[in-house]
């Protein structure tokens, strides 16, 4: 199999959904990049003019640290650690090339924002499906409106259901 795909695909699973935009954790970057994530961030903060806050880089806050421990396995060891990870926008992992500036780190950068791409395209792609079906419902009649109904339920994504919490409440 070829080498870009597999690292794509491993990007793929590392790109979060979190205060409304996709970002990377600064542990998974650091992965990527073969470095430790300490070393990524004192890079960042050496460099702190080129990530503006909340556009590039932001950090997390306990709530959402919790949040991404529980729901991604490979995250699990963050639960220890008393630092609040960082989150890193598209932008802010295009401007990582600039501050990290080895030969692996520009190549990964590259599968990263093609990736970003990606997913990008198909969220386009998945739109206008949506408003091609929507167009369509209006040229035909009353029975296939059941046809319709089934095919916007399955492109509608499910929200899920909060999670009970378990245990002892403070």
């Amino acid at each position: 199999m070829d080498k870009a795909l597999i690292l794509q695909e491993s990007i793929e699973t590392k790109i979060l959904l979190i205060r409304s935009k996709r970002v990377m954790i600064d542990h998974d970057l650091a992965g990527l990049y073969n470095v430790s994530t300490k070393v990524l961030n004192q890079a960042v903060k050496r460099n702190i003019r080129r990530f503006p806050k909340e556009t590039f880089i932001f950090q997390l806050n306990q709530q959402e640290k919790t949040e991404v421990v529980t729901t991604c396995d490979h995250l699990k060891m963050l639960k220890f650690s008393p630092k609040l990870p960082y989150a890193f926008t598209e932008h802010g992992v295009a401007m990582l090339s600039s501050v990290l500036n080895s030969e692996q780190a520009i190549q990964v950068n590259i599968q990263i924002i093609l990736t970003f791409n990606k997913l990008r395209e198909i969220i386009v792609s998945h739109k206008g499906l949506q408003h091609k079906i929507d167009e369509m419902e209006k040229k035909y009649d009353q029975q296939f409106q059941s046809v319709f109904n089934a095919i916007r339920r399955l492109l509608t994504p499910k929200k899920e259901k909060p999670k009970k919490q378990i245990g002892f409440l403070r």
